[in-house]
């Protein structure tokens, strides 16, 4: 049994962002741009959302080396700033599954600490909910931040690290 949090990716002690990349809605045509950087130990995600071409999406997606176990962490819990806009976290057990488990939060312009309750995560696939299970997995293969609101807008997200914690 694990007493600690689990760190899966602090941007201010990692400097390898390499299993980081970014998927916009070009991979369907759509216009949307999403860029990554790593600043003053935080990563910088922002860009514009388009819905022109049938767009509206970009993404920040982790790929980490080895699985993370779940163990008896019960959040994902994201230390993060961002612009006020309404974000989704994902993850998925396996990195070959056509669907996300997700969950929509909401920034607030100021630092924040946004924890996620595993088990209420929801299947998805294409922003559709499937008829499955909630999030009950022991490993994570992929985590992700998806903005798609169905507008055009500007974004900003400012993340310092990313974990899995027991309350």
């Amino acid at each position: 049994m694990s007493t600690t949090n689990k760190i899966i990716f602090d941007f201010s002690t990692n400097s390898d962002t390499s299993r980081w990349q970014v998927v916009d809605d070009g991979v369907m045509g759509g216009l949307s741009q999403g860029n990554f950087k790593v600043e003053n130990g935080q990563a910088v995600y922002e860009g514009d959302v388009s819905l022109e071409n049938n767009g509206g999406f970009s993404s920040l997606r982790y790929n980490p080396a080895d699985a993370v176990l779940v163990d008896d962490h019960k959040y994902l819990t994201l230390h993060l700033n961002g612009d006020g806009s309404k974000y989704q976290a994902r993850i998925k057990h396996s990195r070959s599954d056509y669907y996300s488990y997700v969950y929509d939060f909401k920034t607030d312009g100021k630092n924040q600490i946004i924890k996620i309750p595993l088990a209420e995560m929801k299947p998805t696939f294409r922003g559709r909910d499937l008829n499955m299970d909630l999030f009950q997995e022991n490993e994570i293969n992929q985590v992700a931040i998806l903005i798609g609101n169905k507008k055009e807008q500007d974004f900003k997200l400012c993340i310092s690290k990313i974990e899995l914690t027991k309350s």
